[in-house]
């Protein structure tokens, strides 16, 4: 029972007693249980509005469905689809179509990596990511997965190729549990795709960068794990500032023939 019932209950009891001189409430009394009713109902009035709020401004907790990928159970999806959401940033603000650095950096910061260009390799170094043909996609994996090796099964990667320190050196936080990572792309061309990403680290890839075949390779598209378009870009600064020019072809090469090139290859026919 609430105070402001037992206090309710308390004051009808007295009026209720035999009018006797030394059972009857004073003026005072009377006053006093008045005022105990209203101090009651407005402790309940708080206690109830306090509960609401505790109820409500709770984050929920997303669903099993939203937050495991039964394909891929080493994607960190809630991460993934934050990695989305600031692509979808980048794709509006023009910092793709900037200068070449500029737009490699802000493909970092949409992925939830830092910009580490001065870091030892294996300890967070990101210099290389997305500036070569192969290290261009970008895995948002669980942390217990992060430090899995490769057993021999993605071909043309070392044996071993432990990534697991600079995945945890170099991931930005604020983008939710996992990390992020540039792995390397090869073997994205077949189905299943054959990469470190998919294999290691049993992960979806959140985006892939792939160089669109134009005459110049200067323009590039960002894709999900499914080949749709995310973005592009074509840097203010190429061709000469861009990733050397076999580099870029290479990079198309490796997706030729899968479902990550159609969207570069429906740009170049467009051109």
């Amino acid at each position: 029972m609430h105070l402001s019932q037992l206090a309710a209950a308390s004051l009808i009891a007295s009026a209720s007693l035999p009018q006797v001189s030394s059972f009857a409430l004073s003026r005072s009394n009377f006053i006093s249980q008045i005022s105990l009713l209203s101090f009651a109902a407005q402790r309940s009035n708080a206690s109830n509005t306090e509960c609401n709020a505790s109820s409500t401004d709770k984050e929920a907790t997303p669903p099993l469905s939203q937050m495991y990928d039964a394909q891929y159970p080493g994607t960190a999806v809630q991460r993934l689809k934050a990695v989305h959401e600031r692509v979808k940033v980048i794709a509006a603000d023009g910092t793709l179509n900037g200068p070449w650095e500029e737009a490699r950096r802000r493909i970092l910061w949409a992925g939830g990596l830092r910009d580490l260009p001065d870091a030892a390799p294996g300890a967070g170094y990101t210099g290389h990511s997305f500036n070569d043909w192969n290290h261009v996609d970008l895995t948002t994996m669980n942390d217990e997965i992060a430090d899995n090796q490769n057993d021999g099964s993605v071909k043309g990667i070392a044996v071993g190729n432990r990534l697991g320190n600079g995945i945890r050196v170099a991931s930005l936080p604020e983008l939710g549990s996992g990390g992020s990572w540039s792995t390397c792309a090869m073997g994205c061309n077949q189905d299943p795709p054959n990469d470190v990403a998919h294999i290691q680290f049993r992960s979806r890839i959140a985006f892939k960068l792939v160089w669109v075949p134009n005459e110049q390779y200067d323009t590039f598209v960002l894709v999900d794990d499914d080949g749709k378009l995310l973005a592009k870009g074509k840097p203010s600064d190429g061709p000469d500032a861009l990733p050397h020019l076999r580099e870029r072809m290479m990079n198309f090469k490796i997706m030729e023939g899968s479902k990550y090139a159609s969207a570069a290859e429906q740009i170049a026919k467009a051109a």
